[in-house]
């Protein structure tokens, strides 16, 4: 797995000064004020002299060499020139520290006028209310709305308008819910935080890349209790905020899952899947083998409703619900006749996308329980009969700069698999150079 990362160079400047023992030498207790500036010119030419005593070589006993630290043992002597002017940026400093702290704390209880930041850039009003004021009702939140209370750029606006970066909103008084005390999580939540951090591939401040495993849902559905979504509360922060789900993968589908941990990696990461930046790669194990060994897939796909079930089927251009998609394949390594282990691109993501194609070109995914129908075919020894498709990568530009780039492992079902169908894991990956379009 390859993450961006940066690199960080930092200098340390150090002013020099006369030592304590080199003042005390133009100081003389018995002389009056009006000579002090002799003083200061004896003062001035013997720290001139220094350059040139160093450049002789000639060095005097306790003279301090150039690789010692500067001011190890200074307590005892007046402090350096420059100490005060330091001290004042610290003092002036902590001032604006303490305001930045006061500014993002909730004042419920009188007018205020904020501006929207960037990480806040392109939020709806509603959503924005919220970010700011986790302990703020809906209810309440519409009504404001509704009467013209909130004002951005003291125009009236609407729960559903999108802000932008720099717009001033006028929040009017606010009665907010007692805040949730924070304190340590339970035996429940932190086996949970456990289980997230045994799956996460790559994680910052701003993204969250995990490994799902196959049988873990994303989100929840009837009679599902435990899902991604579900997990991801217990890593609220300060402000009550959760991590986002930027993408799914279907619940048997095991690999890389992309979390934003922030509203503005949300946004970017949520606008690079939209314009089909991210490139996923992904692998499958199918009955026979695809001719040609590469090749590119494109149809349109709609949804089938059943009494029991829905699956994609394939459509005609202009059917009702129908969505192009198009995935490309490539054959990396085969089982004699009967399997192949291919790899795949998917350029589109629609529901079922990479199952559906499969099955459409007459080699469906082993174990897929809705696709795979072939007539007198059974499954090799050994082989369990589970869904053998596994999100391989995801690069995808990261929201701060750089590239995110994540690789998941075979899940324990694939990797016995390829470990009884002797393939090999390490092996080149023809998909990689696929088009991406």
């Amino acid at each position: 797995m390859q993450v961006w990362s940066r690199k960080i160079t930092m200098s340390r400047r150090i002013k020099r000064t006369t030592s304590p023992g080199d003042r005390a030498k133009g100081r003389d207790k018995g002389r009056d004020r009006d000579r002090a500036g002799d003083r200061g010119k004896s003062g001035s030419a013997q720290r001139s002299r220094k350059p040139d005593e160093r450049k002789s070589g000639d060095r005097k006993s306790g003279e301090r060499k150039s690789g010692d630290r500067p001011f190890a043992h200074r307590a005892a002597g007046k402090p350096p020139r420059f100490a005060e002017p330091r001290r004042d940026r610290q003092e002036r400093a902590e001032p604006a520290m303490s305001k930045t702290a006061a500014a993002e704390q909730p004042l419920p209880t009188k007018v205020q006028t904020v501006v929207v930041t960037a990480d806040e850039n392109g939020m709806r009003v509603d959503r924005f209310l919220e970010a700011r004021f986790p302990g703020l009702s809906f209810s309440h939140i519409q009504r404001i709305v509704r009467k013209g209370e909130l004002r951005v750029n003291g125009k009236r606006a609407d729960s559903k308008d999108r802000l932008e970066e720099g717009q001033s909103v006028r929040i009017p008084p606010l009665r907010l819910d007692t805040p949730k005390t924070a304190g340590a999580l339970s035996e429940a939540e932190a086996k949970t935080l456990q289980a997230l951090k045994d799956m996460t591939l790559y994680e910052d401040d701003d993204v969250l890349v995990l490994n799902k495993p196959a049988g873990l849902a994303v989100q929840g559905g009837s009679g599902m209790t435990r899902h991604v979504d579900q997990m991801l509360e217990v890593m609220r922060d300060a402000k009550g905020q959760k991590p986002r789900l930027v993408h799914r993968l279907d619940r048997e589908t095991s690999g890389c899952l992309l979390v934003a941990k922030t509203r503005f990696a949300a946004t970017h990461l949520t606008g690079a899947f939209r314009h089909r930046s991210a490139r996923k790669i992904y692998w499958a194990l199918v009955a026979g083998v695809p001719k040609p060994k590469q090749g590119r897939i494109s149809t349109y796909l709609a949804k089938e409703e059943s009494e029991e079930d829905s699956i994609m089927r394939i459509a005609e251009h202009g059917d009702e619900g129908a969505s192009h998609a198009v995935t490309y394949y490539a054959v990396v390594e085969t089982s004699a006749t009967k399997l192949a282990w291919v790899s795949l691109k998917p350029v589109t993501g629609r529901t079922h996308q990479l199952r559906a194609h499969m099955a459409h070109i007459d080699h469906a995914i082993v174990g897929d329980p809705k696709y795979f129908n072939k007539e007198n075919w059974q499954l090799p020894g050994g082989l369990q009969n589970r869904l053998h498709l596994l999100a391989r990568r995801i690069v995808i530009p990261h929201p701060r700069g750089g590239v995110i780039d994540a690789t998941a492992p075979l899940p324990p079902h694939m990797l016995q698999s390829w470990n009884l169908l002797g393939l090999e894991a390490d092996r080149f990956d023809p998909i990689e150079n696929a088009p991406e379009e």
